[in-house]
């Protein structure tokens, strides 16, 4: 019995060690075509991905460092960060079985384009600044809970004539309930003012007025008209509503 018990031991601490050294470039092949590397280094735990393609979208270097201490509570839980020359991103996540992701410092900065995001149609241009202490992902993708800021740098719309308009921010505040954004601008051709809200569709609720400012181009007053008659102020109210 007692000899059993040494090579249970023995087994268990060989299993421990070929786990805590297991080489990333082993386990990476496991998770299909969605994750391609041209070089692996480090293990399951820590290491990093150069040469990348993660979806389809391609990136020069993906890192990561688990936490192993998080499964025994029954999380887990790593610190990922991924580059290329014109992006960054970084965030902790945790995800318990069947529960929402949770992540936390999430920050970001990155181009508008369809790789990266196929929702927003492909004349959208800009850029996207993260910085959020709080996101909470349900499984059906909804937004449960946000709180950070969303700044989109240097918005064009390139649908006709390219039409340049301008910088916005969107800013979450902690609280209860569904999360409910601040919109404003930051300056260009347009004034705006509104609010988000993330529904548990999942879907969104936007409200906002805009006006334009002096020096709009002819397009884009143009296109204001649209959204019907301005009031005493110069502004127009408008709505948009949807999943996603």
């Amino acid at each position: 019995m007692q000899r059993l018990a040494i090579i249970l031991l023995a087994v268990a601490v060989f299993a421990a060690v070929l786990l805590a050294r297991l080489p990333a470039a082993w386990v990476l092949p496991a998770l299909g075509p969605r994750l391609t590397c041209g070089s692996v280094e480090g293990t399951l735990w820590r290491g990093e991905c150069s040469s990348a393609r993660l979806a389809g979208v391609r990136l020069d270097q993906l890192a990561w460092q688990v936490h192993p201490g998080a499964l025994l509570g029954g999380r887990l839980s790593a610190e990922l960060s991924a580059q290329r020359a014109d992006a960054h991103a970084s965030a902790e996540l945790s995800v318990r079985w069947h529960g929402p992701l949770h992540a936390r410092d999430l920050h970001a900065r990155l181009p508008l384009e369809p790789a990266l995001m196929p929702m927003l149609p492909p004349y959208i241009t800009g850029l996207l600044e993260a910085n959020v202490a709080h996101l909470v992902v349900a499984r059906d993708g909804a937004i449960e809970q946000l709180q950070g800021t969303l700044t989109v740098h240097h918005l064009v719309d390139s649908s006709g004539s390219v039409t340049p308009l301008g910088s916005y921010r969107l800013r979450f505040p902690e609280g209860p309930g569904e999360p409910l954004g601040q919109l404003r601008d930051l300056g260009g051709p347009l004034w705006l003012r509104g609010t988000l809200r993330l529904t548990a569709q999942p879907g969104y609720v936007l409200h906002a007025r805009v006006a334009a400012r002096a020096g709009a181009s002819p397009s884009l007053l143009q296109g204001l008209q649209y959204l019907g008659a301005p009031d005493a102020q110069g502004q127009r109210p408008f709505a948009l509503a949807g999943t996603y």
